[in-house]
């Protein structure tokens, strides 16, 4: 099916975009990625009479760390921030989030902006924003207007943008130590089944940050305030510890019962994701040591093999290992490794089997 006609503008600048979406208000839908927009304009259910595209628009395709906030521009693409080194040392949990964001065609045109506007239950950067308590930035011709990402998301499908405005920035305070997103999909590209993003800042043995989110267990992207509480709180600490915040994660889900899963099954994935994200970040080994034992803390995106550093022996030492003592003589060589006698080699009777296929076949 092909979209119904439209208007299409091409602005050079922000204010020239402003001043369109003045004029037009509720007749037009704004322009960047496109990944969501034209899909439910061919299928008829957005029928803008305008479109403003936003992509000739300059210096929106910034991804830079002012004013004590990580910065995302309204045109950055997913792959710019997979590939960005100042998201990973700053939030994790982006870094772990973009990868898996649908399928590469969408990951090099769809942007973060552009997602979090769209506003699906099962969207990913709208939990990653959540998470980190993210902000995004409307513009209009009365100025600027830094909206919560709480108060943004107003309902499925739906932002709180005004007519007038467009999302130009979305911000991200501070700084985290630790972040993981994981979700379930059908496929490669498919809507998340069930999606988790934790976020951490572990300082001297002590929690000082936590964020948790769900994808697609709730009409929106949903904020488990009650398992972060539980991590920051100070309450003994004990091994079911990580296993209480799972749980208190997994009632706060709302998911229905659909042909991906059952609610049972999805809520018992959000516990799954929970407990293995914690048990990844070593909350329990962190928080279990004092202050003043505390080492360092990791700083991970998505799961990587963590090299083990061992010192080479010294020549001294080299020597000393092949010392001759009086039980062993002399240095021990290697021999030819032979079977186990209680543990018949199968070799010979595999053998065996693969000739009289072999005749068989050829007989």
């Amino acid at each position: 099916m092909y979209p119904a006609r439209f208007h299409y503008e091409t602005p050079r600048t922000l204010e020239e975009a402003c001043q369109m979406m003045a004029y037009y208000r509720e007749e037009a839908k704004v322009l960047s990625g496109g990944m969501s927009l034209i899909p439910l304009m061919k299928l008829r259910f957005a029928n803008p009479s305008t479109i403003v595209d936003i992509n000739n628009i300059p210096d929106l395709d910034y991804i830079e760390e002012a004013g004590g906030y990580l910065r995302i521009g309204a045109l950055v693409r997913n792959r710019d921030i997979v590939r960005s080194k100042l998201v990973l040392s700053r939030h994790p949990l982006m870094s772990s989030a973009a990868p898996l964001i649908s399928d590469p065609v969408v990951r090099n045109r769809g942007t973060l902006v552009g997602n979090c506007c769209h506003a699906d239950p099962q969207g990913d950067w709208a939990t990653v924003m959540l998470c980190l308590d993210g902000d995004i930035v409307a513009a209009s011709l009365q100025g600027e207007r830094v909206i919560p990402i709480r108060d943004f998301i107003v309902g499925p499908f739906q932002n709180s943008l005004r007519p007038d405005e467009i999302a130009i920035e979305a911000r991200f305070p501070g700084t985290t130590s630790y972040g993981l997103y994981r979700k379930i999909e059908r496929k490669v590209g498919d809507f998340a089944t069930v999606g988790v993003g934790v976020a951490l800042t572990i300082n001297g043995g002590m929690v000082e940050r936590a964020g948790i989110a769900l994808t697609g267990v709730g009409p929106t992207n949903i904020k488990c305030d009650s398992a972060e509480r539980l991590l920051l709180s100070g309450r003994p600490r004990n091994p079911g510890f990580i296993d209480s915040v799972a749980k208190m994660a997994a009632v706060t889900a709302s998911p229905r019962t659909d042909h991906r899963g059952s609610k049972e099954y999805k809520q018992e994935m959000v516990a799954v994701f929970v407990r293995r994200a914690l048990a990844e970040a070593g909350v329990m080994r962190s928080l279990s040591m004092p202050p003043e034992a505390a080492g360092p803390t990791v700083t991970a995106s998505y799961p990587a093999p963590v090299p083990v550093l061992v010192a080479a022996p010294s020549a001294a030492s080299s020597a000393a290992l092949s010392l001759p003592s009086p039980d062993r003589p002399g240095p021990v060589r290697p021999g030819p490794v032979r079977p186990s006698p209680g543990r018949p080699s199968r070799f010979p009777s595999i053998l065996k089997g693969l000739k009289r296929a072999f005749r068989k076949y050829h007989s």
